[in-house]
């Protein structure tokens, strides 16, 4: 896809979003689900032994289920996707498809790039150890490596505008509400 094509089908978009603002709220969604504990000696769905039975959590996914289960560093055995990690890649996902569009946008042409997000959690703070300590990962960074002519100038407007609207990590800036409710 080139500038041109890329303008050609957001331009309805713009127009209908400025002639109608309601319309561009966009709905986005993930479902997880778990019942009960699994028995010991008992398999996943997947077929391998359960991380730690119980704390699991099955994520409905684009490419299919994904198990999410306790870290190694908070008790986990590691056979079971960490929602650090998943968390990771949705932003690197995001940043991705931003930063592409972007450079499409602007005619930058990138030959191919390797992206790359890193952070750190302190296990102490998800454990419930020290109040002081943060819970969640910090730290995080983004490392788009390009194959491009573009000088460093672009590439410094190019991250800019891709931290601007990349929407998983705009979404960070502000926790999530958490509601538990009875089920009925």
């Amino acid at each position: 896809m080139d500038a041109h094509e890329l303008r050609e089908r957001q331009e309805p978009l713009r127009r209908r979003y400025r002639d109608d603002p309601k319309a561009a709220a966009t709905p986005v969604r993930a479902t997880a689900e778990f019942a009960g504990e699994l028995a010991a000696g008992s398999t996943t769905p997947h077929g391998s032994e359960p991380d730690t039975p119980g704390v699991t959590t099955d994520v409905a996914g684009w490419a299919g289920t994904v198990r999410a289960g306790l870290h190694p560093a908070t008790g986990g055995a590691g056979a079971d996707a960490c929602s650090g990690d998943l968390l990771m890649e949705a932003l690197v996902a995001c940043v991705g498809v931003t930063l592409r569009s972007v450079a499409t946008a602007r005619g930058i042409a990138i030959a191919s790039a390797t992206l790359r997000a890193e952070g750190s959690f302190d296990a102490r703070g998800t454990l419930g150890m020290d109040r002081d300590v943060p819970v969640g990962v910090t730290g995080v960074v983004v490392t788009a490596d390009l194959v491009t002519d573009a000088d460093d100038t672009t590439l410094e407007r190019l991250a800019a505008t891709t931290e601007r609207y990349c929407v998983v990590g705009q979404s960070l800036r502000e926790p999530p509400r958490i509601v538990v409710r009875r089920a009925g």
